[in-house]
């Protein structure tokens, strides 16, 4: 019954145009999640340029490999060519690919600038990485003892999990964002190696014990975004996942409001 109902969610998606948000993996799922930032809206239509040269390329191989194996055969050809080499194929096989890899270059190396700069960010947020959960840190807050805003976000297990929740996907502690804005995360690690990954954002920082990584956001919609530990750091390194809520400024300054209260 279960890979039955697998199947006729994968003919309706195949079929019929979906208009919902995938801000996490679903069912046979091949291609990217839905970008929620700027970053990972370049990161996909890169991806979509170069499968269009990928394409075009596999197209001409398989036709010269098929032809090569038509025409050598003894009974299409049995006068054989003396022909050894020629400078013009040889001239143009070389500057081809070259021209090609200088065209791919140039997004590529546009989008690696874009992905480390960090454009004046208004929040700064630390994450730091355990065995086996995340904390976080905003940095940018303090109350009256001079204390940021830190808290823990650990997995909720399965037996807890409420109607509609993500098994292996869901915290208890979201991160909480607000829209439009420049935001700096800041990521680290105690004991041993993670990564802090969310698709739909196109942000993967390896958390890194006694050294700082940073990476940039600026989320373009409202929405949930799920994301894991993407470095195998020990037996619950699939138990880590990362849960981002972007939400309106009102409601975000409410909810600092909240946390400064309890």
């Amino acid at each position: 019954m279960k890979f039955f109902n697998i199947l006729v969610y994968t003919f309706f998606n195949f079929f019929f145009w979906s208009f919902s948000y995938c801000d996490s993996s679903e069912f046979w799922q091949l291609g990217f999640q839905d970008p929620a930032t700027p970053i990972m809206e370049g990161i996909i239509n890169l991806h979509h340029d170069l499968m269009f040269f990928i394409v075009i390329i596999s197209i001409f191989v398989t036709w010269m490999l098929i032809r090569t194996i038509w025409l050598f055969d003894y009974n299409q050809n049995k006068i054989s060519s003396s022909l050894s080499h020629g400078i013009l194929i040889e001239i143009i096989w070389t500057s081809t690919p070259a021209c090609i890899l200088l065209i791919i270059a140039i997004p590529s190396f546009s989008l690696l600038y874009a992905m480390d700069e960090i454009i004046a960010p208004a929040i700064t947020i630390k994450a730091l990485g355990h065995q086996w959960y995340w904390s976080y840190e905003y940095s940018d807050y303090i109350n009256e003892n001079y204390e940021p805003i830190n808290f823990d976000s650990y997995m909720i297990s399965e037996e807890d999990l409420e109607s509609g929740q993500l098994r292996l996907l869901e915290v208890d502690n979201r991160i909480i964002l607000p829209l439009q804005t420049h935001v700096r995360v800041i990521v680290t690690a105690v004991d041993v190696l993670h990564s802090w990954a969310v698709p739909s954002l196109g942000v993967k920082c390896d958390a890194v014990p006694g050294r700082l990584n940073q990476a940039s956001l600026f989320i373009k919609r409202e929405g949930l975004y799920y994301g894991q530990c993407s470095e195998i750091c020990g037996i619950n390194h699939g138990f880590m996942p990362i849960v981002i809520e972007s939400v309106q400024l009102k409601n975000y300054v409410n909810w600092l409001a909240n946390k400064f209260n309890d």
